[in-house]
């Protein structure tokens, strides 16, 4: 990848389930270490975009490319291989393993050809290792032998930010990732976001504006699956448009 190349970059990018079009001809680009979230009233089209980037849905139309490397046709699995990890708007954990089991597991499918259960010790240890590093980053060091699904709802979500990281991703896509929380717990998320690494990317869908606003480099608002409008923080918050169609409303904050 050249210096001056975006890490992402998507061009008229469409998706369309039979007569609905939840994506609509969606063109952005995403720099290396950026910080970028994307805002929007329900049905925007926000979780339809992140299904595309990652491979569980094909793009009708449009193009994605990634360290200049095209994504479109490429499986969930082979888009991860390439640097690209996600959470999900629900919980995805093994709720029957544990902190430590959970994020090993992780660990060992960021490796080529290191997935199981078994293996050699230095497939073994070397993950152990990652997952003790993940717990620390996400606060869950003193977690590592509860199983996942004894953790409140907050710390199960900092457990699935840190499956995420555990696969030693570029690029985070995290889609509503304090939805659900306490203030408390979304305060403690909020923390673990701004403490993430720089050297890892990270796209994010939330409906929290402040956490968008403290959280993000830049901002894109889709509204009818369409960017509406983009720019920092500042200028999104001064946008007319914006205000109108989601920032001056009570039910999408």
């Amino acid at each position: 990848m050249t210096e001056n190349r975006p890490l992402l970059e998507i061009r008229n990018l469409t998706h369309s389930f039979r007569a609905l079009t939840a994506v609509n001809g969606v063109s952005m680009t995403v720099e290396p270490r950026e910080r970028r979230a994307i805002i929007g009233p329900n049905g925007a089209g926000k979780t339809t975009l992140f299904n595309v980037i990652s491979g569980h849905l094909q793009p009708t139309r449009g193009t994605i490319v990634f360290q200049g490397r095209p994504l479109g046709g490429l499986p969930p699995h082979a888009v991860a291989r390439l640097g690209i990890s996600r959470s999900f708007q629900r919980n995805n954990v093994f709720t029957g393993l544990s902190v430590l089991e959970n994020l090993r597991l992780a660990a060992a499918a960021g490796e080529r050809g290191s997935f199981s259960l078994f293996g050699s010790v230095t497939r073994m240890v070397r993950p152990l290792g990652r997952a003790r590093e993940i717990a620390e980053a996400v606060g869950l060091t003193g977690r590592l032998e509860t199983p996942a699904g004894a953790l409140s709802y907050g710390e199960q979500r900092q457990l699935e930010i840190g499956i995420a990281l555990a696969t030693s991703p570029t690029l985070l896509l995290l889609d509503e990732p304090t939805a659900g929380m306490s203030p408390e717990e979304t305060q403690r998320m909020t923390r673990l976001l701004a403490g993430l690494p720089r050297d890892v990317t990270v796209l994010i869908i939330e409906h929290d504006m402040d956490v968008v606003f403290s959280l993000s480099d830049r901002i894109t608002v889709l509204h009818y699956g369409e960017v509406l409008a983009e720019g920092t923080p500042d200028a999104v918050r001064g946008d007319p448009r914006v205000y109108e169609v989601y920032l001056g409303t009570d039910d999408e904050r």
